[in-house]
Order: C-alpha cells, then structure tokens, then sequence
C-alpha cells in the first residue's frame, strides 16, 4: 500500500472511530461508553501495515514498544479535561472551552516532546511495559474519584457527527502525513497525537455539556490502556500467527485481558459508591 492510500485509510478509520466514540458516550454513558469507545482501532490497521512493511525487522518492536508510551500521554491528556475544567472562571462558553482546550494541548505537546526525546530512538518492550503498568494504576486511581457519568440528552443530527468525523480524520491523516516526512521529532509526536480523544471530548462538550465528558475521564483512561496491551502483544502474535490471524487473536486478548476488566471494575466501584 502506497503512502497516499495509507494516508488515507488512517484518516477515514480516524473518523469512524471518532463518531462512535462519541456516539457511545453520548447513549450509554460515561462508563460503558468511555470503554466502548476506547477498545483497539486504529492500532489494528496501523501494527499490521507496519509489520507488512518491514517484516521480521528490528523497527517492528521498538514501534510497538513507544505505543504504550504515547497511550500513558494521551491518558494524562484525558486527566486533564477534568483538573483543568474547574480551575477556569466562568466567561462564555467558547472562550472558556477554547482555554481548556488550549492549556490540554500545550501539556500534551510538552509531555511528547520530553517522550521523543527520552524514547524514540530506544523504546523497548520493558519501557512500553512500564507504561502500560503506570497508565493502568493512573487510570484506576482517577476512577476512585466519584463523578457523574449520565448520558447524553440532547439529540444530535447526522451534521454534526460528520464534522467530528471530519475533523479526526483531518487530524490523523496530518498526523500520518508528517510522520512520513522522516522527522523523528514529527514521527513520534504524531504517532501518538490525540486527535480522536481530542475531537471527542470538544465535540462532548458542546453538544452535551461539561458533565458528560467529564464522567466519561476514568473509563477512557482505563480502557484507553487496551491498545496498549494491543501494541506489546502483537509483537509476539503477528510473527507467530501472521498479520490475519495474529491481528484477530490480539484484538480479542486486549477486550478480554484489559475492557472487559475495566468495565467490570468500573460497575463493581460504582455499585459500592451507590450502596455507600
């Protein structure tokens, strides 16, 4: 596959992606929705294009092995929609989401920044672990703190879910585009850029509310941390089993080792907050 269909690809799976994260929160809550929509994705097609470009090389591990790394980030970036909120005086609407969003951002950029340099040239399998490890005790702490996680309530038309389409697919396909101009700084930074968790919650936000996408924080975070797992395991999976299968087998060891634990946790957590 060629670098323009690959572009491409990423791009309207990035957009698929970010409609049914949104749309998952949005009908079933904070909880379920945070993890349905954060079960592995684009990693799917993204590990497996890279494996069939360079087979048996040694740039297939240190790859998967950064993953976990951007995911930790990109959980601290979710952390955030709910430390950040607060801390900002009530002005109108969108000024006030547009300094969120901004202040998220510079701490993302700064943290990937910090990344590439550490990790990018030496990202190993025992760094991706550690990660993973942080970036599941992080989640289950921030989930220990109680916030409502409702549903949405106002009603949102086909317009609207294809401007977050849209807008994901427009920031992964830049995010793909820059990572094949042979930057690593570009390459690592966009790799692990998120763009999907980013439109998701901006979108959350203005059609549903601050309440809705801040509930949905914790499960993200924790679910979020299955593709994670995703990234480590296919280094094994996919040169024992090949891309086919190898992908298939991986995909559902991270639902079962990682959502479905999650979800199970999640519900088990909240129940003794209701009986408390």
């Amino acid at each position: 596959m060629d670098a323009q269909a690959q572009i491409l690809l990423a791009a309207f799976l990035a957009g698929l992606v970010a409609i049914a994260v949104t749309v998952a929160i949005e009908k079933f809550g904070g909880v379920i929705g945070g993890i349905l929509g954060t079960i592995p994705t684009t990693i799917v097609p993204a590990a497996a294009f890279m494996w069939l470009a360079e087979p048996n090389s040694d740039a297939f591990d240190p790859a998967m092995g950064m993953v976990p790394v951007g995911m930790l980030l990109n959980a601290i970036f979710l952390w955030m929609w709910r430390v950040v909120p607060p801390r900002i005086p009530s002005w109108s609407f969108g000024k006030r989401l547009a300094m969120i969003t901004t202040i998220n951002l510079s701490v993302w950029f700064a943290g990937a920044a910090l990344s590439v340099t550490l990790f990018s040239e030496q990202a190993s399998m025992a760094v991706g672990l550690a990660a993973l490890i942080v970036g599941v005790l992080l989640g289950l702490w921030i989930s220990l703190e109680h916030k409502p996680s409702p549903r949405g309530k106002n009603r949102v038309g086909p317009f609207t879910l294809a401007c977050r389409g849209i807008a994901a697919a427009t920031a992964i396909g830049l995010a793909v585009w820059l990572s094949q101009l042979g930057s690593p700084l570009l390459a690592g930074m966009a790799s692990v850029f998120p763009a999907i968790f980013l439109t998701s919650m901006v979108a959350l936000w203005i059609a549903q509310g601050e309440e809705v996408p801040s509930g949905a924080v914790g499960p993200m975070m924790l679910g979020a941390m299955s593709v994670s797992f995703y990234a480590l395991l296919a280094t094994f999976t996919l040169p024992e089993y090949g891309v086919a299968i190898g992908s298939v087998i991986t995909w559902i060891a991270s639902i079962g080792f990682v959502s479905v634990p999650a979800a199970l946790w999640l519900r088990f957590h909240g129940n003794r907050r209701v009986e408390a």
